[in-house]
């Protein structure tokens, strides 16, 4: 009895939702509709992955994670690209880093995706030793506002970020979906004083947007004679490294 119930349910409801949905419009009056569509599409992200010199050496140990986002003009196919600034170009230079860094390549033609990043972040939890609660990111430029748009949409991921001459929604900050975890997010952002791509004033509103709801462990770095290129000396300066490392989720 219970299984034809629910067929007559079932039934009852498939008959229904298409009539709600194509309800007749009707000239001069508002009527409620309804668009109801199921999408499926294949995320592809390529990138380079720096495990430091000890992994492996104790299966029980958990590492840092530090997340880097490029700048427009190393996307495409050329994952060597992704090495021209930032974390991945001091690798190739010989330095060692305390922890596991992932730097995605975005395909040509698009900006970051937030979906994609947070399903590769998943599947790097899945096959490496990562501390879920120090997992970090940062990024230049258009790797900047990515940076901002993951810090506003999944705080509860980053224990800290650092947005490098980028920008954001400020509706995101002052509307946050996880307040708590925003307001315990530990941020510090750079900008050049002369970058005329992306104005200071970019980093600046976001800083004040942050202010206004409620986190605390906010700093900006702005650099007064740096163009753009104000990524050089931010991830240059040891600094950096050691604030992001000292947080946790």
């Amino acid at each position: 009895m219970k299984a034809r119930w629910f067929l007559a349910t079932t039934f009852f409801c498939a008959w229904l939702l298409p009539h709600i949905a194509s309800a007749q419009a009707i000239p001069g009056s508002q009527t409620a509709r309804k668009y109801v569509a199921v999408v499926t599409r294949t995320n592809r992200l390529d990138y380079l992955l720096y495990l430091p010199q000890n992994y492996g050496t104790d299966s029980s140990q958990r590492w840092p994670l530090v997340l880097f986002l490029h700048g427009a003009g190393e996307r495409g196919s050329d994952l060597q690209k992704v090495a021209i600034h930032g974390p991945p170009k001091l690798i190739n230079a010989g330095k060692q880093f305390p922890f596991i860094l992932v730097s995605p390549q975005c395909p040509e033609g698009q900006v970051w995706d937030d979906g994609a990043l947070i399903g590769l972040l998943d599947e790097l939890q899945s096959q490496l030793s990562v501390d879920p609660k120090r997992i970090y990111v940062t990024g230049l430029s258009m790797g900047g506002y990515g940076t901002w748009a993951l810090a506003q949409k999944y705080p509860q991921r980053f224990a800290a970020v650092a947005p490098v001459c980028g920008g954001g929604e400020r509706i995101r900050a002052l509307l946050p979906t996880q307040k708590e975890a925003l307001k315990t997010l530990g941020v510090w952002a750079f900008h050049g004083g002369k970058d005329n791509v992306v104005p200071p004033s970019e980093s600046e509103r976001m800083i004040e947007a942050l202010q206004q709801a409620g986190v605390t462990d906010l700093q900006l770095t702005v650099y007064p004679e740096a163009g753009h290129d104000s990524w050089t000396e931010a991830y240059n300066n040891p600094k950096l490294y050691e604030w992001l490392l000292q947080h946790q989720r």
